[in-house]
């Protein structure tokens, strides 16, 4: 009987101690050292059963009912305590993140599309609203696609190492989107409407109207029966499109190897008496016809090419190239 009661005061203890225990459970970290010291494999409620084998049989029944209270208000403590912190736990997290939608909104700008870009799909819009599609090429061609089949001789100032840049002897970085039209030649039949946009590249020296890169979008129609009257009733709706009223435009002679005969478009804004160069345009050179394997008196055509960052230069009055390319936020946000 000695035995039994010093077991009950050892599980009197134990009782008081985890009574105690409990008020200092206040989060996770506390709740399972609560855990371990009591109700672990090796915990003080587990060494007390151990005690079980050294009593008499008497006092071991007597003895196991006291443990198995102990170890039952020891499960039911633990539980409720892991659950009100879980509630806490839960209630604090949303107190946290909830969104108070009575504060003011937060504004947060977003990005665009540069101007270039905004530019270019308006001028390709316009077109396809006309009834052209729209062609792309590689910007590394070869010399036949550059110059060759375009009529351009070999003695060409274009064909220069300072006016292209060479990737090797035979290709280089295309200096117009011209190209195109003949790789679309060479797989169309006629009649042929495309506009073709896309980068290109010169060795100019970098000033307020001259940049190594730069964009363009060329014209080409082929078809029978079509004369230099149809190039400039195009250029002249496309003017009015994009520019809007009050704008006149004008031709004048030039020479270009491609095309033949050959013209510059101008243009002036209401109220103004200076013309402005917007781009070369002329009907297409038989011999570049020939190339592509057209027969030049069933089929002909007109091709014009028109700088992307002069065109928006010249509408929205900007005065130097390079601003284009400077990522000025005080720029770009503007458009």
């Amino acid at each position: 009987m000695a035995q039994l009661d010093d077991l009950r005061k050892q599980i009197s203890l134990v009782e008081s101690d985890l009574d105690e225990g409990l008020l200092g459970l206040t989060d996770q970290q506390t709740l399972e050292t609560f855990r371990i010291e009591f109700l672990g494999r090796k915990g003080r409620i587990a060494r007390l059963f151990k005690v079980l084998g050294e009593l008499d049989a008497d006092a071991r029944a007597e003895a196991g009912r006291l443990l198995n209270a102990l170890k039952d208000h020891a499960n039911t403590a633990f539980d409720k305590c892991r659950d009100k912190l879980q509630i806490v736990t839960l209630e604090g997290r949303i107190t946290k993140e909830k969104v108070d939608l009575t504060l003011p909104g937060v504004y947060r700008s977003l990005g665009h599309l540069h101007l270039l870009t905004q530019v270019q799909q308006e001028i390709e819009s316009i077109f396809l609203r006309m009834g052209f599609d729209v062609a792309t090429g590689p910007e590394i061609e070869s010399e036949y696609y550059n110059f060759e089949a375009l009529n351009i001789p070999e003695d060409h100032p274009a064909r220069e190492e300072w006016d292209s840049f060479y990737i090797d002897g035979s290709h280089l970085l295309r200096p117009h989107t011209s190209p195109v039209q003949i790789r679309v030649m060479e797989q169309t039949d006629p009649p042929v409407r495309i506009i073709c946009p896309g980068r290109c590249y010169r060795r100019d020296t970098q000033d307020a109207t001259h940049s190594p890169v730069f964009h363009q979008v060329e014209l080409l129609w082929v078809e029978e029966g079509l004369s230099l009257a149809n190039l400039k009733y195009v250029i002249e709706l496309f003017v009015r499109e994009f520019f809007g009223e009050g704008y006149k435009m004008r031709l004048s002679g030039d020479f270009f190897p491609f095309t033949e005969p050959s013209v510059q478009v101008h243009m002036r804004s209401r109220g103004s008496s200076d013309w402005l160069e917007l781009g070369g345009a002329g009907m297409v050179d038989p011999a570049v016809l020939t190339n592509v394997g057209y027969d030049p008196e069933k089929v002909t055509g007109f091709a014009f090419g028109f700088g992307v960052e002069r065109m928006a230069m010249l509408r929205y009055g900007i005065d130097d190239i390079r601003t284009f390319l400077i990522n000025d936020l005080r720029f770009i946000e503007q458009f």
